[in-house]
């Protein structure tokens, strides 16, 4: 079989826990700051887990997992 090729994209993106699940970052804090709420930058502190209907598209861009 050949070997299968890792998305970079995905690579960059994504990290296993120790569970085994997926874990993402927040969206929208990188710049223009300014005119979002503490709130919203408050909350996007942090990494949260990927759903589990995007862990099964995520898992084929990344198969050595």
């Amino acid at each position: 079989m050949p070997k299968l090729k890792t998305k970079s994209a995905a690579k960059k993106r994504f990290s296993v826990t120790g569970t085994g699940k997926l874990k993402r970052n927040y969206a929208f804090k990188r710049h223009c700051l300014f005119c979002k709420s503490p709130k919203m930058k408050r909350q996007a502190r942090g990494s949260l887990l990927l759903s589990e209907s995007d862990v099964q598209i995520v898992k084929k861009f990344l198969p050595y997992l």
